[in-house]
């Protein structure tokens, strides 16, 4: 019988080094997998179906050496996306090998292994580093642009100017503004800077009533309270200069009720934007996002709406795209409901229409979408670049660290019962299962795209979800900068900000560093500083290894390898069982399914303590709770 290391042994990812040559249409490229040495296995065949029908083709055994046996063979890319997986066969028979993982059965084709021939990851993006500003709540740059009390109404309610230290939680809904904007962005740039920041990504900044300006106005103009379209142009000059990027959110799936679009639709049902919205009984009563009145939905089987939106020549998502605001891509909001109405599904045709006008303008450009639940169907490599990846990576690092989703600390937090509340701990192997069934659902090359994060506007802060419990915290850190995906910092998370759900989590920056907790601002800027200089973090494969004390995986380029361990402390470690002599601090982790050879060397980032494998383990997983980051120092070659 094998053994589950041996098992898990047999590897491969769609990322070199397991695959090398030009992802191209007619292209060849050598696929290659590996297996411990310690394996029988007598033959392997990749099993394609380029055109439909079932094609396999051999593998050969190309090399033995350090404990691990390579088999590889070369196949032609003559389709857009090429889909396979391999079957191995052993000395205890023949096992699947797909994205999803080693099974007996035969796995369905969606968790094969993808290779994209015509899809652009744009080259800019697995290198960043994110920031996520709600611009009402981080500087106020200039006072003078700020609403003034009783200027105007947000629904019922007259606006209302704070004192940035005058917040209060619950109280400071959409009408409340704290007086933030884009001058004071601009002045912080050097802060953004000094952390390590390379691209940050602005909560809506076009014309609104709102604070948080989902319910826009106009599409066009940025608010004048935020500076207008003068202080956009100036901070993409200041940005540009600094060789940063630049991200902003559009909502397309709907409009504020203070919308000329949707004013003129009101005025008559003959006006040409009255398509553009879904009226039960004219003009009062329409369909909106989630019942908010103010907030109309966008009807996409209306052509002329899609040109404005996106098609046209001078379309919102093309005009920002051009100089002299040269945006480097779109958050689209509630990308999960675009363009899905009734009867009119409609959300992968206007997503692809969408990213087709975008690449058009800008080849280099990014489209992240908003999607708290399953989005892999947009990200097939035709759509959506990245998606907020709540849950293919927030929600069940939450539930395995705090054993609370989203919507339990909301019901904590307010005292009123939330059907969708789950307030269980998530076990281990789960909790991999599910990180390891989202990233099969999509290519390889998508993965590595994810717009990975802790918390956003949207979501409690999670320093106040682990309690502020700083060794949890800094475990989910370390998650966040080394699992695939492009990290996001959510602004003021980098100094211990806390906040319950919305508004709380929106709570106004905090500016004076005597109040900032510094032990966690330097991890921050170490753990960036690591993000931004490793290939391997930032495009290398990922395999997680056999471990049923915490969690352990290998992040792996060419000439780089990491081993990362997470020990959540929920899980027993046995001291007499797993320690050996000069191992105290450390547990035992099994590397045979690695292919790490004995005798090979790491050395631990926070610690600087090395340790080398021996007899096919590492003592690498911390005893407590807490994080450690192997880096391989010397490899051992037979």
């Amino acid at each position: 019988m094998i053994t589950a290391d041996l098992l898990n042994s047999i590897f491969h990812s769609a990322l070199p080094p397991y695959v090398l040559g030009k992802m191209a249409l007619g292209e060849t490229v050598t696929v290659r997998l590996r297996a411990s040495a310690e394996l029988a296995i007598y033959k392997v065949l990749l099993r394609c179906t380029p055109e439909g029908e079932e094609i396999m083709l051999p593998l050969h055994k190309t090399s033995e050496r350090a404990g691990v046996q390579w088999w590889e063979t070369e196949v032609t890319l003559n389709v857009p996306q090429f889909d396979y997986r391999f079957w191995v066969f052993t000395a205890d028979g023949p096992y699947w090998l797909a994205a999803g993982g080693c099974t007996r059965y035969t796995p369905l084709d969606y968790t094969n292994f993808k290779l994209l021939c015509l899809h652009h990851l744009p080259d800019w993006v697995l290198g960043s580093v994110f920031y996520q500003i709600f611009p009402d709540r981080f500087c106020n740059g200039d006072d003078s642009l700020s609403v003034k009390n009783g200027e105007y109404f947000v629904g019922k309610d007259a606006v209302e100017k704070w004192e940035w230290h005058q917040f209060c939680g619950a109280k400071a809904r959409n009408h409340v503004f704290l007086g933030g904007d884009i001058p004071g962005i601009i002045s912080r740039l050097d802060y953004l800077q000094e952390l390590g920041v390379t691209a940050i990504y602005l909560n809506p900044i076009f014309t609104a009533p709102s604070n948080h300006k989902y319910d826009v106005a106009d599409y066009y103009h940025v608010d004048p309270h935020l500076g207008g379209d003068a202080a956009l142009i100036d901070l993409r000059r200041e940005l540009s200069r600094r060789g940063m990027r630049l991200v902003l959110d559009i909502v397309p799936n709907h409009c504020g009720n203070q919308n000329a679009w949707f004013k003129a639709a009101q005025r008559s049902l003959h006006a040409p934007e009255a398509d553009f919205f879904t009226f039960r009984r004219h003009p009062n009563e329409y369909e909106c996002w989630l019942g908010v009145d103010t907030l109309p939905r966008l009807n996409y089987a209306n052509q002329l709406l899609r040109e404005r939106m996106y098609e046209g020549e001078q379309a919102i998502m093309r005009y920002w795209l051009r100089p002299p605001f040269s945006i480097d891509g779109w958050r689209i909001d509630v990308a999960n409901m675009l363009g899905r109405r009734g009867r009119h599904q409609l959300g992968h045709k206007v997503g692809r229409a969408m990213r087709r006008a975008v690449k058009e303008e800008n080849s280099e450009a990014w489209i992240l979408g908003e999607h708290f639940f399953d989005g892999t169907s947009h990200l097939q490599g035709d759509e959506l670049d990245a998606t907020m990846n709540y849950r293919g990576f927030t929600v069940p690092l939450l539930q395995w660290l705090c054993g609370r989703n989203f919507e339990a600390f909301k019901a904590e937090a307010t005292g009123q019962q939330r059907p969708n509340a789950d307030y269980s701990y998530l076990p281990t192997a789960d909790f991999v299962q599910q990180l390891n069934q989202f990233r099969a659902a999509v290519p390889e090359r998508v993965a590595i795209g994810q717009f990975n994060l802790l918390d956003s506007h949207d979501t409690p802060r999670f320093y106040s979800m682990v309690r502020k419990d700083l060794e949890l915290f800094k475990l989910a850190l370390v998650f966040l900068f080394t699992y695939p995906g492009v990290p996001c910092i959510y602004y003021g998370d980098e100094i211990g900000m806390e906040g319950g759900g919305d508004p709380d989590c929106r709570r106004p920056m905090e500016w004076d560093r005597q109040m900032w907790n510094q032990e966690v601002w330097e991890f921050y800027r170490l753990l960036i500083g690591l993000r931004r200089s490793s290939p391997a973090l930032q495009q290398g494969s990922l395999q997680f290894i056999h471990h049923d004390c915490g969690v352990v995986y290998l992040r792996e380029t060419e000439g780089e390898r990491w081993l990362i361990a997470l020990n959540r402390g929920r899980d027993s470690v046995n001291q007499s069982a797993e320690s050996r002599a000069g191992s105290e601090k450390w547990a035992d982790v099994c590397v045979l399914s690695a292919g790490i050879a004995d005798g090979t060397r790491w050395q631990e980032l926070f610690t600087s303590h090395e340790e080398a494998v021996h007899n096919c383990c590492l003592a690498a997983m911390p005893r407590g709770v807490g994080a450690a980051m192997w880096r391989e120092i010397t490899a051992n070659v037979e």
